[in-house]
């Protein structure tokens, strides 16, 4: 029993590095330039940092490989934002980047039967 909760679990983490390999594709594609991925601390982490423009940008990316449970948009909580946004200001403190232009961007995946959609929102929280 408890190997097929393995299972699973490691399926889906083996989905969720697949679906950031995608969207940092789509990030360069689209003018970022990445500097970090996985940025973890213990308030949270922050799938992407990069830099656009003028702007350091923390993008959260979310992928669903179906609706079952809505949207890759609709699994962006306010609990979520909360600690994206909490781990962004860690990450400031700790690179001693504080009063840079930043910026939080939302990348989504949503797979279905019609194929895969990538949708990039600029400034979504």
């Amino acid at each position: 029993m408890f190997s097929f909760f393995r299972k699973l679990k490691q399926k889906a983490l083996e989905y969720g590095k697949s679906a950031e390999k995608t969207a940092v594709k789509h990030l360069r594609k689209n003018g970022y330039k990445i500097i970090e991925t996985n940025y973890r601390c213990g308030r949270g982490e922050i799938d992407v940092v990069a830099k656009q423009g003028k702007y350091l940008v923390f993008c959260e990316v979310k992928a669903r490989r179906n609706k079952n449970y809505g949207s890759a948009l609709e699994g962006i909580t306010p609990s979520k934002i909360r600690k994206i946004r909490l781990s962004a200001e860690d990450y400031l403190v700790k690179r001693k980047l504080l009063g840079v232009d930043c910026r939080f961007d939302v990348l989504t995946i949503d797979e279905s039967d019609e194929g895969v959609r990538i949708e990039l929102i600029t400034n979504a929280f």
